[in-house]
């Protein structure tokens, strides 16, 4: 930690991390910066390949963190295919096109292998006859770099998105509440209908991102009671310019399908807050102004301050539109560089101990004093071009 931060008074650090495929990379990256700068998660939350990541967060002590990070992607993407970092422009493109054939084709060594037998020739109600691949190499790479006892530990909070598919709802695992499996993290990756749906307690679930991509619900659940940071890392952009070719179309249609709603919660998020903040405020100055009318009142508790760093991952021009889906050692490579220097630039300020937001940057604070309230700082990735 900082000298900087020990000035302070240590507040609670939560990790959001968004779903996205292959572009999870970024998440080590951006993990990585957090640990160099002592922030550890107390609370991590996580939908879809961020699932994955926040297991292997909470999952594994402090110091071996970042190892397993590494050896999951590792793992997850096939050997020798480093090579495509020396190539530029169209040329790179190819090789990543090429990349995620080979993925549609064969699967990912320890995440996913395709079906022999088609799923229109499968038992109907058997995980063969819902999906294209078999997720049976994942229960086995989550088996061995994941600790679930340690997880149920509840060293580190985790909250793992999934949508209940009975009924179309999101629901949010927690260790606080359930005892967490490989299961519960493959329920949160269950992305139809490539991957079949996890069963748990007589319930199917799929992917959280089929209701929404953004873990913050969990906390949006169970607010913080204490001073808090959230640093919330998301791997589709809600804003881009007009799409030109049928491929930019199809990658906006992503970008618009898994992060709209993202900036909207954020935005819900920081006036709910300040709100409870405001009604606090306004109940305890009228309480003082007539403490018998409001004797038997109940006490609203201030809310605490609270700072939401929104990091966004931007794809680089030589990127495809199934980046999501593209997992060459090249392209886990760079994304993981992305987000490492995206995380450090937005880390140089300490924005969280900052009284309002950045200027030009949007807010939602209502507080007088800089200490309660909801600050949100947007603090986009720069596109990397010419890779």
């Amino acid at each position: 930690m900082t000298q900087q931060q020990t000035t302070q008074t240590r507040p609670q650090v939560i990790t959001v991390f968004q779903g996205g495929g292959a572009l999870g990379a970024y998440h080590v990256g951006a993990y990585q910066a957090l640990e160099e700068a002592g922030l550890h998660p107390d609370w991590v939350s996580g939908i879809s390949i961020g699932a994955f990541t926040a297991a292997l967060v909470a999952g594994n002590r402090p110091e071996k963190r970042l190892e397993r990070l590494e050896e999951f992607w590792r793992e997850v993407s096939w050997p020798g295919s480093e090579w495509g970092s020396l190539l530029k422009g169209p040329m790179r493109r190819l090789f990543n096109l090429g990349s995620h054939m080979t993925g549609l084709l064969f699967g990912q060594p320890g995440f996913f292998s395709p079906r022999v037998i088609p799923p229109a020739l499968a038992l109907p109600g058997t995980p063969e006859a819902m999906s294209f691949y078999s997720t049976r190499p994942m229960h086995s790479t989550l088996r061995r770099l994941v600790d679930f006892e340690y997880i149920n530990s509840r060293a580190t909070r985790l909250s793992l998105g999934a949508s209940r598919v009975s009924d179309g709802q999101l629901v949010f695992f927690d260790n606080t509440r359930d005892t967490l499996g490989p299961e519960h993290v493959l329920a949160s990756g269950a992305l139809p209908p490539a991957f079949p749906p996890s069963r748990i307690n007589g319930e199917l679930y799929w992917d959280g991102g089929c209701v929404t991509n953004t873990p913050l619900n969990a906390i949006l659940d169970d607010p913080p009671k204490r001073r808090t940071v959230v640093f919330m890392i998301d791997l589709f952009d809600a804003r881009a310019p007009e799409p030109r070719t049928l491929e930019e179309a199809n990658w906006r249609m992503k970008s618009i399908q898994f992060a709209g709603r993202s900036s909207g919660h954020v935005d819900q998020f920081a006036t709910v807050w300040n709100l409870r903040q405001t009604v606090s405020r306004v109940t305890q100055q009228a309480s003082a102004s007539s403490p018998v009318a409001f004797s038997d009142a109940p006490e609203a508790p201030p809310a605490p301050r609270l700072d939401i760093i929104h990091l966004t991952y931007q794809r680089g021009e030589h990127q495809i539109d199934n980046s999501d889906a593209e997992f060459s050692r090249a392209s886990i490579a760079e994304r993981r560089a992305d987000g490492y220097r995206d995380m450090k630039k937005a880390l140089e300020t300490f924005p969280w101990t900052q009284r309002t937001a950045p200027e030009g940057m949007p807010q939602a604070f209502s507080g007088d004093d800089g200490d309660e309230g909801a600050v949100v700082h947007r603090l986009g990735g720069e596109k990397t071009h010419g890779r």
